[in-house]
């Protein structure tokens, strides 16, 4: 799912660009897996090394070599007897991934983009260790609600097999205790192709989770884009994408929906948000064209907005849908504080206060509230930006600290 996945020029059919091969996407169960781990450990070679595509586009990520954006890419997952690869065999299932940054200013999109998965890789560089947003990362997807966590120990090939062993062990001792405790490690080196059969027999095994195609559309926006080049006629341009994962329900070509908050409007001296309703042109899984869609991998929607209103993110954190509930700006969170805060210098965490300023990760959107009262573990706030609150969803809860959002615990929304 990318800037151009909905040039009708390059993808028109759910056809396999290297063998020509017919592949029906909509038969094979999809599965959502994110990247995720500190700076430069190797994440998106990996990502490129299990799908074959480069996920840092954006002009700024060339130009630095790291992950700004959520990145996306997608392989046809193949069973050939017992093993799995994407280069031979019979389709079985269809990889959706995404590529979360590692800088610790990032943290807000990495929690987006945790939002979307259904199971992480947390990458660590044998050479470098367990690192700041290494322990970050993972606490993240605890606050998030990620169960599935497959550990990849990146870059054997720059230690030795004493260092490596070494390092595995500290990767041990540093899940013991946490939801990945039990967590597969597998020692790889993706630059040099090493082991890379190893993580796709494990995605090949794990078991898709349940998915709900019966109720009310949920379509989760992480990203939204322009994807019309400069100087495009106007009969050749497209309406507004949006990027992100359908969370139950399904969409198909032709569906009215509403975007909820929608967009910022100022009108007489006052601010607020204002519903967005479009029609679905097309759908895209990848370089996929679909006619529908189910819950399950990365998906592109292009509709009938005015590409102004989705270039540069301007709609992502929102929810579409045929039916969407309407935006709180005060919710109700109850919450639990973690004993540290993660990253920085690992301070206790004090226990949340009246009127203090929290930034709250909500399914992919951001949002800043002001506590408003405090009840036990149970705290309200109001918003400035207003969030569509689905009931019992998980929430990131971060605090400034020296001048960076640092995670001190989570929560779930309650009525």
């Amino acid at each position: 799912m990318v800037e151009d996945a909905v040039d009708t020029d390059k993808s028109v059919s759910p056809i396999s660009k290297k063998s020509q091969e017919i592949v029906d996407i909509t038969k094979l169960e999809s599965l959502n897996v994110g990247t995720f781990g500190h700076i430069d450990h190797g994440k998106t070679t990996l990502v490129s090394k299990l799908t074959g595509k480069w996920t840092d586009t954006h002009s700024e990520e060339l130009k630095r070599g790291i992950t700004i954006k959520l990145g996306y890419a997608d392989a046809i997952l193949r069973k050939n007897k017992e093993s799995y690869g994407i280069k031979e065999g019979t389709p079985f299932r269809y990889l959706s991934f995404v590529d979360a940054p590692g800088h610790e200013m990032l943290m807000a999109i990495m929690l987006s983009g945790a939002a979307i998965i259904d199971v992480a890789l947390l990458v660590v560089a044998a050479n470098e260790g367990i690192k700041p947003q290494t322990r970050e990362h993972l606490i993240a997807l605890q606050a998030k609600g990620i169960k599935n966590i497959v550990i990849i120990q990146n870059k054997i090939d720059l230690v030795t097999k004493e260092q490596a062993k070494k390092n595995y062990d500290e990767i041990k001792a540093f899940v013991k205790g946490s939801i990945a405790e039990n967590s597969q490690i597998i020692p790889v080196s993706a630059q040099q192709d090493v082991n890379i059969d190893m993580i796709f027999q494990v995605l090949g095994e794990i078991k898709i989770p349940s998915r709900d195609d019966k109720g009310d559309s949920e379509f989760l926006i992480a990203r939204s884009f322009d994807i019309n080049r400069p100087g495009t006629l106007a009969r050749d341009i497209h309406g507004g994408v949006l990027g992100g994962a359908l969370k139950k329900g399904k969409l198909k070509i032709g569906d009215l929906i509403e975007i909820k908050p929608g967009k910022l409007v100022k009108r007489e001296n006052q601010t607020f948000y204002e519903t967005i309703k479009t029609k679905i042109v097309s759908i895209y899984k990848g370089s996929y064209a679909i006619d529908e869609v189910g819950p399950g991998g990365s998906i592109a929607l292009e509709t009938e907005l005015d590409p102004s209103l989705t270039k540069a993110d301007l709609l992502s954190g929102c929810i579409a849908g045929i039916k969407i509930p309407e935006p709180k700006s005060n919710i109700k969170i109850k919450s639990k504080l973690f004993d540290k805060v993660v990253g920085g210098d690992e301070r206790l965490v004090d226990a949340i206060k009246a009127t203090e300023l929290l930034m709250l990760s909500i399914n992919t959107s951001t949002t800043v509230g002001f506590v408003r009262k405090i009840k036990g573990s149970e705290i309200e706030l109001d918003l400035k930006i207003p969030v569509v609150p689905l009931k019992g969803e998980s929430v990131g809860i971060a605090r400034n600290i020296g001048g960076h959002w640092r995670l001190i615990g989570f929560g779930e929304l309650v009525d």
